[in-house]
């Protein structure tokens, strides 16, 4: 590849806004509502059509991290979202009236119209289809400005604050942040392109073998010891009921992808339909509930699972974790068990156990608290090393990678993206240093918004 240098031109510049918000996902949602909540005026910028990410254009089935298994923690908008879904799907709402505690599962076009509404009811303004494509830094940190692509050509945008709610910290790591990506090798975790199956036999699936791969009929055990399907070759499987007669799967692994690279993308999600397509089949072949199931959709967007993690003030690690450590910073609490998925290589290993073999993986492999516990996310995971008035929220933040595992799903991201719009609103609003932040009226703010947190037991 050679070098290409730009011809010198002049864009438009939007400079009339106090916060801009980067990504539309769980924490790109809840960071823009929660800054226009708070006066300031507020943009969101979408790379797709939709808002929501994973849950809407990534078809994941459900919410995970909700509670901690005696009550709720991932509160404020959240718990909105929560609600939202439940007086929406009348099967949900019958689950969660008997468990309160039940994760919900998700309607892909329902939850395109929770956020609409979420998001455009705070007096945001959304600009779908809009993909960021440049970062201008001054010397001392602050980013000036963001170059936008869209069906507009290229357009400039300026704020008071930026939150990087990109999944992949593409803001940040632009702006010139310091970041960590995968393992030590710089292995990644396995993607999923998540599908929906439709016109299946409820009554015949209640009766027959379970889909996951613990039941010796499970037509995923049998689909992998048979020459038919060459594209289901490992065990990830789950799956959740999302309407009548229709399922969400977040089903197999998409090994060795690199959301920061095109061309991995690329190749993954073109492998990641015809493994949903081969699904289906086996599914049909295996299972009487699915014989006249119909493949409906699969995900736009890839389910990502790890890229970047950006650098910032605090590095919340598996030790906090284990500790279920608080901080006098805490901006959320969570619950959520250590989720990495293993690579390609431990996979491998993991087809050829037996049925007790890999229970007994499981049980060794699982790492979760105990029922009442949680742990602290401290504001500082959100502050960026050398950047001023640039915040992150969801996936990227500042974390090792087995906490990554904890922190990285729908739940969380929700917390960290209120958090992260209320101090993008405080920021804008004062000093413009997002460093600078009284966590202690963040806190306040939050709480007020009907966040879960208590006072810190221990101040480190």
């Amino acid at each position: 590849m050679t070098d290409y240098i730009l011809r010198e031109r002049t864009l438009s510049l939007d400079d009339s806004w106090d916060v801009i918000v980067v990504g539309g996902g769980p924490a790109g949602c809840a960071a823009a509502t929660a800054a226009a909540r708070e006066g300031a005026r507020t943009l969101l910028l979408e790379a797709t059509g939709v808002l929501g990410g994973m849950g809407t254009a990534g078809l994941v089935p459900w919410f995970c991290g909700y509670d901690d298994g005696l009550q709720i923690v991932a509160r404020g908008l959240a718990d909105h979202v929560r609600f939202a879904l439940r007086d929406r799907m009348p099967h949900l709402k019958l689950v969660m009236d008997e468990n309160p505690l039940t994760s919900p599962s998700i309607d892909p076009e329902i939850l395109k119209r929770i956020y609409d509404e979420m998001v455009t009811s705070s007096g945001a303004q959304v600009l779908f289809h809009s993909s960021l494509c440049a970062v201008e830094k001054t010397a001392g940190g602050t980013v000036s400005a963001i170059v936008v692509a869209n069906k507009a050509g290229l357009s400039a945008y300026r704020a008071k604050v930026y939150v990087d709610c990109t999944g992949d910290g593409d803001l940040a790591a632009w702006a010139g942040a310091p970041f960590e990506k995968g393992d030590k090798s710089g292995g990644l975790q396995p993607a999923t392109h998540c599908f929906v199956i439709s016109n299946i036999d409820e009554q015949a699936l209640e009766k027959g073998p379970r889909i996951h791969f613990y039941d010796p009929e499970s037509p995923i055990w049998k689909a992998m010891r048979s020459d038919k399907y060459p594209l289901i070759d490992e065990l990830h499987t789950c799956n959740r009921k999302i309407a009548p007669r229709t399922f969400g799967f977040n089903t197999g692994h998409v090994f060795d992808v690199d959301n920061t690279d095109p061309a991995s993308t690329t190749s993954a999600l073109l492998r990641g339909r015809q493994m949903a397509a081969q699904y289906r089949d086996a599914f049909a072949e295996f299972h009487p509930a699915f014989a006249e199931a119909v493949l409906v959709a699969t995900g736009s967007l890839l389910g990502v699972r790890e890229t970047r993690r950006i650098l910032g003030d605090y590095l919340l690690t598996v030790d906090d974790y284990r500790a279920c450590r608080d901080f006098p910073d805490e901006i959320c609490r969570n619950a959520y068990g250590i989720d990495v998925h293993v690579s390609r290589k431990e996979n491998e290993a993991l087809t050829k156990l037996s049925i007790p073999e890999l229970k007994e993986w499981n049980k060794n492999a699982t790492r979760s608290l105990k029922p009442g516990e949680s742990f602290g996310v401290p504001y500082r995971c959100l502050t960026p090393h050398g950047l001023k008035n640039v915040l992150v929220a969801g996936r990227c933040i500042s974390t090792d990678r087995l906490a990554y595992g904890s922190i990285r799903i729908m739940a969380c991201c929700l917390n960290t993206g209120e958090a992260a719009g209320i101090a993008a609103a405080l920021a804008g609003a004062g000093s413009l240093d997002v460093h600078a932040v009284d966590a202690k009226v963040l806190r306040r703010k939050l709480k007020t918004y009907g966040a879960f947190l208590p006072d810190p037991a221990v101040q480190p």
